[in-house]
């Protein structure tokens, strides 16, 4: 049995200790806003937090995260109560397909957990990697920093 806090709440799992913990997060748990990209921990889509830290879920066992604190998407904010990024990436128009908004979302909330007012420059390398194939780079840009005003006003984190 592998255990692991997901989302704020422990979890338990019997999946085997190899299978990627995307594939465990979606099927066990049934959270399904972590997306499936490539396979290969190159796109991003998959990313979730593992104890703060963006991390590609796809080639990452699930026997990796035994201990750990989990977040996705789903943790980040709820429809009654937005997170100041998923605010930003509304008020900016950022998605248009959305498949990797999650993936976007958790890289960019980890890089204002560090680093709560990022440069341009911090944003190229934190979100390098995370790919958008429909190119809304400088509108991803925007809404991060944005974010960082908004969380810097209301005096929270990006978690």
């Amino acid at each position: 049995m592998i255990s692991f806090e997901l989302n704020g709440q422990r979890v338990d799992t019997d999946a085997p200790e190899d299978t990627p913990l995307l594939w465990v997060v979606r099927d066990y748990f049934k959270l399904k806003g972590s997306k499936f990209g490539c396979g290969m921990g190159l796109c991003g889509a998959c990313s979730m937090r593992i104890d703060g830290q963006s991390s590609r879920t796809c080639i990452l066992p699930v026997g990796a995260a035994a201990g750990k604190s989990v977040m996705t998407i789903e943790g980040l904010g709820s429809v009654d109560a937005p997170h100041a990024l998923q605010e930003a990436w509304v008020a900016h128009g950022v998605p248009q397909c959305g498949y990797c908004q999650s993936g976007q979302l958790m890289s960019a909330s980890a890089l204002l957990d560090s680093n709560p007012t990022p440069t341009s420059e911090d944003i190229d390398v934190a979100m390098a990697g995370n790919i958008c194939r429909c190119g809304t780079y400088p509108r991803i840009k925007a809404a991060i920093l944005d974010a960082a005003e908004r969380l810097k006003a209301q005096g929270g984190t990006a978690s």
